[in-house]
């Protein structure tokens, strides 16, 4: 089964089992890992906001405009960052690095 890696806020990593077919939302919620997903993956918000490593980012599919238009609103913007319900696991992605950003913004609650 794929791995994926978690780097939490205070840069502790996390090795966590990534099942084929799983967001890194749904990955996360699984291992106990602080990311909120407020509107449980439906891209209507910025907190699943992940960063993924450089050497990762490449490999992964082009974010879609509605993707785009919601990290806009995500804070500490990088140019990795990607919205964790987006990504979606593949045995391609074992190993998958995504760092989460020190804050995040529920727009929901706004």
């Amino acid at each position: 089964m794929p791995k994926m890696i978690f780097i939490e806020r205070d840069g502790t990593r996390k090795e966590v089992e990534a099942p084929v077919g799983l967001s890194v939302l749904e990955i996360a919620h699984r291992n106990n890992i602080d990311i909120e997903g407020a509107c449980e993956g439906s891209l209507a918000c910025s907190t699943c906001h992940v960063i993924v490593a450089d050497d990762w980012f490449e490999t992964l599919e082009e974010a879609s405009e509605d993707e785009e238009d919601m990290l806009d609103l995500a804070f500490g913007l990088t140019a990795t960052s990607r919205l964790g319900c987006q990504i979606i696991i593949t045995e391609e992605k074992d190993g998958l690095t995504v760092a989460l950003p020190q804050e995040t913004r529920n727009m929901l609650l706004d």
